[in-house]
C-alpha cells in the first residue's frame, strides 16, 4: 500500500495538484504495525517538511491507490457506491455522482470534500471481495503553537479541517491537509456552488517547519459491501464522543409534545402545521401549513403526540391527536383506488403535496401511504395497550389499504413507489419507499396474529435486503431527493424486520436488522464536529448521535431518533455493546437538540425545534436578522419533534 502525495499551493494559478518538490515540500513515510488492533495492523506516520525560506499555504493530498476492478466507494454520509452515477442525472435535485471520464454536472470521476461532511473520518472502497480504506483525524488543533491531529480527549485550539477524497479513474482514496469541496460544493439539492479558490481552506506550514500526522490503513476480505461496517465499528470506538448533557427523557418528551399541542394545532383543519414561525411584528405566530397524511406532517406528528399524551396522562393532548388521526381516516380516501390521498389544501384532498413538482410520475405515494398505515396501527396499539380502548375502525381502515398495496407488487416482490390515482396500479418501481408498506403489513400481522401474508412478506424482505441493504445503497424513499442514497428509507425496513422477527422468531431477521442498523449508523455522527457558526456553536450543541438525511440534503435531522424502540428491541434479543452505545447516543442527542427554555436556539419557545442542523458551515442557508449566518432554521417543525418524541415514549420509556 504505497501513497501518492501531491500538493496545490494557494499562490499557484493552477487548479492541478503537483509534486511536493514543486511546492518546496518533502515527505517521509514510516509504516508500523498497530499491535493493539491486529485486525487493522498498519498505521502510516507521514512527515511533511517545508524546506523553503517562506511559509507555504495550500492543500496537501495523500492518496491510497488500490487494485481497481469494479469499485464501490463509501465515504460515510457523502458517497455510497457511485452515488447512483449509473442513473440519469438531468434532474432538478443534484448531488455528487461518480462517473468515469469527464461527465457533466453533477457527476465527476473524482470528489474532494471537507471532513465534517462525513459522519466518520474515513474513506473506503469495496472491490472484488476486498475492503480498502484509510482513516485520519478530521481536523487539526494547536498546542503551544504546534499543530497536531485531534483525537477525543485532546485539548487545544481548533486550527484547520482536513478533507477526504475518492477517484474513480485513478482508483484512489485520499486524505488532505486543508481541504477543498471540489469540483462542486453541494449545500443542498438545489443549491450547488462551483469550486472555490484556496483561501481559508488552506493548511499553512512555516518556513523550516515539520508536520507529522498519522493515517490508519485498512485492507481485508469481505463478502459484500456490508464489510465496511467492521471498520466503522472500529472507528466508532476510536473517535466516539457523547452528546452534551440534555434534559431527562420525561422532561424532553413533555417539552416537545406540549409545544406541538400549544403552538402547532390548526383547529379548523383538524391538523398540525408543518412550520410555525414567530411573527415579530404581531407577537403571534405564522404558519406554513403544507398538510399531508405523513412524512413531515400528519400521522408522523399525531401518533407520537398521542403516545406522549398517553404516557403523560394529558387528556386534552390525547383528544387533539385523535382528532387529527380520525380526520385523515374519515376524509382522505380516494374512492377510485381505496388508497389515501396524501395532501390537503384549501378544502381539497389530492396527491399534489409540496413535493409534487419534483416527482417524475404523479400519483399515490407508497412511502406516504405505507407510512401512514404504520402510524395508524401504532396509534391503535398504544390506545389499546395504555388506555384500554380498541379503535376497530382504525384497524379496518389500515387493513383495507394494506390489502390493496399488497396486490401491487411486481415479480421481484417489490412494492411500487408510485401508484395510479385512477386504478391503484403500480406505475413506478426501483425505489426503497415501498419498505413502508412492508413494515406496515408486518406490523399488522404481528398485532392481529394474522399470518395470511407472511410468505409474501418474506419474499419482499429478501428482495429489499439483497437489492438495497446488502449493497449499502438504499435510495428512493423521500420524494424530494431524486432517488438519492438516503437514511430515511432504512428506518422502514428496520421496523419491518423487527416485526418479521417477532412473528417468526427466525434469527435471519435479527441478522438483517443489524445490517440495516449499521447502514443507518453510517449516516450517524460518532464525534462532535466543531461547529463554528451560532447558535449551534455557542450552545456546545452535539452532532454525535444525529444522522445526516441523505447525500442530496446533507444536514443532520432527527428522523432516525424515531427507531429507538427498534434499537432497543434488537439489544434485548442480542448482547451487542456497539448497537447499545449508539442507541444511547441517539437518545441523548434528542434530549439536547431542542429549546429547553425560551430562545435557547435563538428562536422560539420552550419545546420548539426545527429539522435542519448544520453541523458543517458549508451547509448554512439561514440568516439572523442582521444578515449573519445561522446554523439552524428558526421555526418549529412538529414532525421533527415527533421523531424525538416517538423514540422517547415507546417501549424504551418503560426502562427508565
Amino acid at each position: 500500500m504505497e501513497f501518492i502525495i501531491t500538493a496545490r499551493s494557494k499562490s499557484s494559478d493552477s487548479k492541478e495538484y503537483g509534486e511536493l518538490q514543486e511546492n518546496g515540500l518533502t515527505a517521509k513515510i514510516n509504516k508500523k504495525r498497530n499491535i493493539g488492533n491486529p485486525e487493522f495492523p498498519i498505521q502510516a506516520l507521514i512527515t511533511i517538511c517545508n524546506e523553503e525560506s517562506n511559509p507555504w499555504q495550500g492543500v496537501i493530498h495523500v492518496e491510497l491507490p488500490f487494485q481497481k476492478v469494479n469499485p464501490r466507494f463509501f465515504l460515510p454520509a457523502f458517497m455510497y457506491g457511485l452515488n447512483r452515477g449509473e442513473a440519469p442525472q438531468n434532474v432538478p435535485n443534484e448531488f455528487p455522482r461518480l462517473r468515469p471520464g469527464n461527465p457533466g454536472r453533477p457527476s465527476s470521476s473524482w470528489w474532494m470534500v471537507r471532513s465534517d461532511r462525513l459522519s466518520h473520518p474515513a474513506a473506503f472502497v469495496y472491490d472484488s471481495g476486498k475492503v480498502y480504506g484509510l482513516c485520519a483525524s478530521p481536523y487539526f488543533i494547536t498546542k503551544d503553537g504546534v499543530k497536531q491531529q485531534w483525537y477525543p480527549g485532546e485539548t487545544g485550539e481548533f486550527y484547520q479541517y482536513g478533507g477526504y477524497t475518492c477517484s474513480l479513474d485513478r482508483g484512489t482514496l485520499g486524505y488532505t491537509l486543508g481541504y477543498e469541496n471540489a469540483p462542486l460544493h453541494f449545500i443542498k439539492s438545489r443549491l450547488v456552488k462551483e469550486r472555490a479558490p484556496l483561501e481559508d481552506n488552506c493548511f499553512e506550514i512555516q518556513a523550516g517547519e515539520t508536520i507529522q500526522f498519522a493515517v490508519d490503513l485498512y485492507e481485508y476480505e469481505a463478502e459484500s459491501e456490508l464489510g465496511i461496517n467492521t471498520a466503522l465499528e472500529h472507528l466508532y470506538y476510536r473517535y466516539h464522543q457523547q452528546p452534551r448533557e440534555g434534559s431527562d427523557i420525561k422532561t424532553a418528551a413533555s417539552d416537545l409534545s406540549s409545544a406541538i399541542f400549544t403552538y402547532a394545532w390548526l383547529s379548523e383543519e383538524r391538523h398540525y402545521s408543518a412550520f410555525v414561525f414567530e411573527d415579530k411584528q404581531t407577537g403571534g405566530w405564522r404558519y406554513n401549513k403544507i398538510i399531508s397524511i405523513s412524512w413531515t406532517n400528519g400521522l408522523t406528528i399525531a401518533t407520537p403526540v398521542l403516545m406522549a399524551a398517553l404516557r403523560l396522562g394529558d387528556e386534552a393532548m390525547r383528544e387533539q391527536a385523535i382528532s387529527c388521526i380520525t380526520n385523515i381516516i374519515e376524509n382522505s380516501l380516494n374512492p377510485k383506488t381505496g388508497l389515501p390521498y396524501s395532501a390537503y389544501h384549501n378544502g381539497e384532498w389530492s396527491n399534489k403535496g409540496w413535493w409534487f413538482d419534483g416527482m417524475r410520475t404523479p400519483g399515490h405515494s407508497a412511502y406516504l401511504s405505507g407510512q401512514a398505515m404504520f402510524y395508524i396501527l401504532k396509534a391503535y396499539e398504544y390506545e389499546k395497550r395504555i388506555k384500554g380502548i380498541s379503535h376497530d375502525d382504525w384497524l379496518i381502515f389500515a387493513k383495507d389499504v394494506l390489502d390493496k398495496l399488497e396486490q401491487t407488487k411486481n415479480s421481484d416482490h417489490e412494492y411500487p413507489t408510485i401508484l395510479s390515482e385512477q386504478t391503484g396500479a403500480g406505475l413506478e418501481y426501483d425505489a426503497f419507499s415501498g419498505a413502508w408498506c412492508l413494515a406496515a403489513m408486518a406490523y399488522y400481522s404481528w398485532l392481529t396474529e394474522d399470518e395470511s401474508y407472511i410468505e409474501s412478506l418474506k419474499d419482499s424482505e429478501q428482495h429489499y435486503y439483497e437489492t438495497y441493504v446488502k449493497r449499502m445503497e438504499c435510495y428512493g424513499a423521500p420524494l424530494d431527493a431524486e432517488k438519492a442514497v438516503d437514511s430515511e428509507g432504512i428506518l422502514a425496513y428496520i421496523r419491518a424486520v423487527r416485526y418479521l422477527h417477532a412473528l417468526t422468531k427466525d434469527d435471519l431477521y435479527l441478522d438483517h436488522m443489524r445490517d440495516a442498523i449499521c447502514y443507518e449508523f453510517t449516516f450517524k455522527f460518532c464525534y462532535n464536529s466543531p461547529v463554528k457558526i451560532p447558535p449551534l456553536s455557542t450552545l456546545g450543541w452535539s452532532s454525535s448521535g444525529g444522522s445526516v438525511t441523505s447525500v442530496a440534503n446533507p444536514h443532520i435531522h432527527p428522523m432516525s431518533s424515531s427507531i429507538v424502540d427498534e434499537l432497543y428491541y434488537y439489544t434485548e434479543k442480542r448482547d451487542d455493546p456497539y448497537v447499545y452505545l449508539r442507541l444511547m447516543d441517539t437518545v441523548r442527542w434528542g434530549c439536547q437538540t431542542y429549546n429547553r427554555y425560551d430562545g435557547e436556539f435563538d428562536f422560539g419557545k420552550k419545546g420548539w425545534m426545527s429539522e435542519r442542523f448544520c453541523h458543517s458551515e458549508g451547509l448554512v442557508t439561514e440568516k439572523y436578522s442582521d444578515g449573519s449566518p445561522a446554523s439552524t432554521w428558526f421555526c418549529l417543525m412538529p414532525w421533527a419533534s415527533g421523531s424525538i418524541i416517538e423514540g422517547l415514549v415507546g417501549d424504551y420509556w418503560e426502562t427508565q
